[in-house]
C-alpha cells in the first residue's frame, strides 16, 4: 500500500535521513518509536505525499509519487487518514462540522449525514457535536480529529503522536480506537515516543515497532 525503497530526505543542507526502505502491508499496524529530531514526522509526510523525498521512491498504492500531479496526489490522499500532532479545526464551526469538512471538500457534503452520527457516537462525543472546537478539552479533539480523518473510510491510518498531549486514560481510549481500526482491515502506523503506549498495545494488537534514529530505520523488535 505504502512502500519506501532507498529514499532518502535532506533539508538546510543537512541529510534527515537515507537508504530508508519501508513496507506498510494492508491490514499492518506499525509503531514508529525515535529520538526527537530523528525524521518521524517527515516520515509521515513522505507516506502521504506532503513531501517529496530527495532520493528513492516512495509508492502510494503501487504509483510513484514523483509520477503524481497535484490532482493525484490529492486523489490518493483520500484513501489515506492523518491524525496530526497538533489537530487544527475551524474554530467558528462546530466539531459535526469540521469532522464532515472532508466530505465537504470532496463534493459529498450531503451524503453520510448518518454515518457522520454513528462516527461521532463511535470516538464518544455525541454530547458534544455541537460545540465549537475552542469549548473541547484536550483529548475530545484529538478523538475528533481522528474521526475528521477516517471519515471519508480511508485504507490506511497515519497517527503522528496522537496521545502526545493526553493523559494515561485518553491515550488508552484512543489506542483502542486505533485497534478497533485496524481489526477492520486498515492499515495503521503511529508515530510516538511514548513507550509506556507501545507496551500497553501488546494486550490489543499484534504490532510492529520501527525505530527511526542516527538516519536508519530499524525494528525495534520482535512482535509485540
Amino acid at each position: 500500500m505504502i512502500e519506501l525503497d532507498n529514499v532518502a530526505y535532506s533539508y538546510g543542507g543537512g541529510e534527515l535521513f537515507s537508504n530508508l526502505s519501508l513496507t506498510l502491508a494492508p491490514g499492518s499496524f506499525h509503531f514508529l518509536t525515535g529520538p526527537s529530531g530523528a525524521g518521524k514526522t517527515t516520515l509521515l509526510k513522505l507516506c502521504y505525499g506532503e513531501l517529496t523525498a530527495t532520493s528513492g521512491q516512495v509508492r502510494l498504492f503501487g504509483t510513484d509519487t514523483r509520477a503524481m500531479d497535484r490532482d493525484h496526489v490529492a486523489l490518493l490522499r483520500r484513501k489515506i487518514g492523518v491524525v496530526h500532532q497538533d489537530c487544527q479545526f475551524l474554530d467558528h464551526l462546530p466539531i459535526s462540522e469540521n469532522i464532515a469538512l472532508p466530505l465537504t471538500v470532496a463534493g459529498r457534503g450531503g451524503q453520510g449525514l448518518g454515518d457522520l452520527q454513528d462516527l461521532i457516537g463511535w470516538v464518544g462525543l455525541s454530547a458534544q457535536a455541537n460545540q465549537l472546537p475552542p469549548e473541547l478539552s484536550g483529548g475530545e479533539r484529538q478523538r475528533a480529529a481522528l474521526a475528521r480523518a477516517v471519515i471519508m473510510s480511508p485504507d490506511v491510518i497515519l497517527a503522528d503522536e496522537p496521545t502526545g498531549n493526553v493523559d494515561w486514560d485518553m491515550s488508552q481510549r484512543l489506542l483502542t480506537l486505533l485497534v478497533e481500526l485496524n481489526r477492520m482491515g486498515k492499515t495503521v502506523l503511529i508515530a510516538t515516543h511514548d513507550m509506556a503506549l507501545i507496551r500497553a498495545a501488546k494486550a490489543q494488537v499484534q504490532s510492529r515497532v520501527l525505530r527511526l534514529q542516527n538516519r536508519k530505520i530499524t525494528m525495534a523488535g520482535a512482535d509485540l
